[in-house]
């Protein structure tokens, strides 16, 4: 009798931040994982601890460049592959174009040969400046077309347009979800995120940069709960698109005082001008979900940001 095969999954941008924790959880299911990713905005010391592992396989490579082929079947398909901070995808606007739409295109034929089920990683922001609060899935969004940050709003509306068309044209199992904030350990101190910029700054007993006036919200989600929201995603039989956030609304402010609470070596805040396009209210109604996928966010903010701030201060000593 033979062996039953390992499913075996891929995950572009693996040894990003949240690739990696995907990478981790994959591992841990007995899966054999290929981690794709060009190192652009990803870290190998992220995936260091599985390198050796005998069921995960790390090939440097942009998504963007060539056709994507891997040696056996691919039974799923994670598309993480693109920068996710405005520092990072503004200072590469056209990788970030790229990573999206062409790295997107290469993925779903990778797909399509393969017959296997595919996940966008698609974003909150798709939704812009949003006039619509909170935001829902059928919400088509406020998103400023020629902006700065357009790179990446807009390339993850056009990703999300190719995953449909392809899911109608050649019947692929597509899934897309929409992330809202995420952060945790393995974040980059240097993404230019507001959780990494507050806890670096704190630590390093400097005052913490506040954008605009501080009342401009966000919801924050921890890295294990998105990752749990991933899986439930690709393992459901839905397409979506569908929100995975924290439906707990905090002001920039009140994230900037947490910090200062938890670290107690920064005491004070500094402000500056609101940068261009930024979202004023950020909120996901993530209902489709908890219907869906029976998933809603556990991790509470003081806790993720403790085990962030303990990651951080870890790099920073």
């Amino acid at each position: 009798m033979k062996p039953l095969l390992k499913k075996s999954v891929l995950v572009a941008g693996g040894a990003g931040f949240v690739g990696s924790h995907l990478c981790d959880a994959l591992v841990k299911q007995g899966v054999r994982v290929f981690c794709l990713d060009n190192l652009s905005t990803g870290n190998k010391k992220n995936i260091t601890h599985l390198l050796k592992h005998k069921n995960f396989i790390f090939i440097k490579r942009d998504v963007a460049d060539k056709s994507v082929r891997v040696s056996g079947q691919i039974d799923e398909i994670y598309h993480l592959a693109s920068p996710a901070s405005p520092p990072q995808y503004q200072k590469n606007p056209i990788g970030t174009w790229k990573a999206n739409i062409i790295g997107s295109l290469n993925l779903l034929e990778l797909a399509r040969r393969q017959g296997s089920k595919f996940l966008f990683a698609s974003t909150s922001e798709i939704y812009g400046d949003p006039k619509v609060h909170p935001q829902t899935e059928k919400y088509f969004g406020n998103v400023n077309p020629i902006g700065i940050r357009a790179c990446y709003d807009e390339s993850k509306r056009a990703g999300e347009t190719l995953c449909m068309d392809y899911h109608r044209k050649y019947h692929l199992d597509i899934k897309i979800v929409r992330i809202f904030n995420t952060y945790g350990p393995r974040m980059d101190k240097n993404d230019g995120r507001v959780v990494s910029n507050f806890i670096t700054q704190a630590l390093s007993r400097r005052p913490l940069t506040v954008y605009g006036s501080g009342k401009q919200t966000r919801s924050f989600m921890y890295v294990d709960d998105l990752v749990l929201g991933l899986l439930k995603m690709m393992a459901a039989k839905i397409t979506g698109p569908i929100n995975l956030g924290n439906p707990k609304e905090f002001t920039v402010l009140e994230l900037a005082k947490k910090i200062i609470s938890l670290t107690k070596y920064s005491h004070r805040v500094v402000y500056r001008p609101l940068p261009q396009d930024d979202p004023t209210r950020r909120k996901p109604d993530i209902s489709l979900a908890k219907k869906k996928l029976n998933w809603s966010p556990r991790a509470g903010l003081e806790f993720g940001l403790k085990q962030t701030i303990k990651y951080f201060n870890s790099r920073l000593i």
